[in-house]
């Protein structure tokens, strides 16, 4: 396992909605790095979730980067309320960018850093053209839409082959990996090279409180390094 920090995200997906601020405050003590805001739409994922108007209210809850994930069709209608709403990364997918290289552009314009995700199936040729310009690029090792699905085998090599790329290319943005993520998968991911581990049923759903599971996942990868 190579020596970079990995960086833990804990998804608000899986987290108890009727208290939610109070969750994101528990695992911001517990050492988290960032807050993962899944944004679904029913349309590109069959799910619907929140609006900017939770991430507005979350930032009164944690001073840790929120990372906005938008798995909706037409991202360039909405990125701009949600850096006004406190957003901190925003990540757009490629299956629904007809403009990526325009639209990773306005995120960076709004003074909020800009990340590209990709679903199982779709090949990393497709962000190639535009890796320099990224602060982020998220493997997804589900197939986005529900929390607590089983990590997908298959992306360990996928994430290994965008470590090596972006490392060829000495491109700097951070490698993130969403879905499934558990204190046996998470050392796994990292050894292909993943630096940010987004992780949401194995933190808020776990049967100790969500700081605890925290820092087990935290313990699991001390360990494993």
């Amino acid at each position: 396992m190579k020596s970079r920090r990995i960086k833990l995200a804990p998804s608000i997906l899986s987290a108890d909605f009727s208290r939610l601020g109070e969750q994101v405050a528990e695992v911001t003590r517990a050492g988290a790095d960032y807050i993962h805001v899944d944004v679904m739409d029913g349309r590109f994922v069959p799910n619907i979730t929140i609006g900017a108007p939770v991430v507005a209210a979350l930032r009164s809850w944690t001073n840790l980067p929120l990372d906005v994930h938008l798995m909706i069709e037409r991202p360039e209608a909405h990125i701009s309320r949600f850096a006004e709403a406190g957003a901190n990364i925003i990540t757009v997918h490629v299956e629904v960018c007809q403009h990526l290289h325009r639209l990773v552009e306005t995120i960076k314009s709004l003074g909020v850093k800009a990340g590209v995700a990709l679903n199982p199936a779709t090949p990393l040729s497709l962000v190639d053209e535009v890796l320099p310009l990224l602060d982020l690029v998220l493997i997804m090792t589900v197939n986005p839409g529900f929390g607590g699905q089983d990590f997908i085998e298959s992306m360990v090599d996928k994430i290994a082959r965008l470590r090596k790329m972006l490392d060829d290319k000495r491109i700097k943005a951070e490698l993130e990996v969403d879905g499934g993520i558990t204190t046996g998968i998470a050392p796994k991911v990292v050894q292909a090279g993943a630096e940010v581990l987004v992780t949401g049923a194995a933190i808020f759903n776990s049967k100790q409180d969500a700081g605890g599971a925290l820092r087990e996942m935290r313990r699991a990868l001390d360990l494993a390094g």
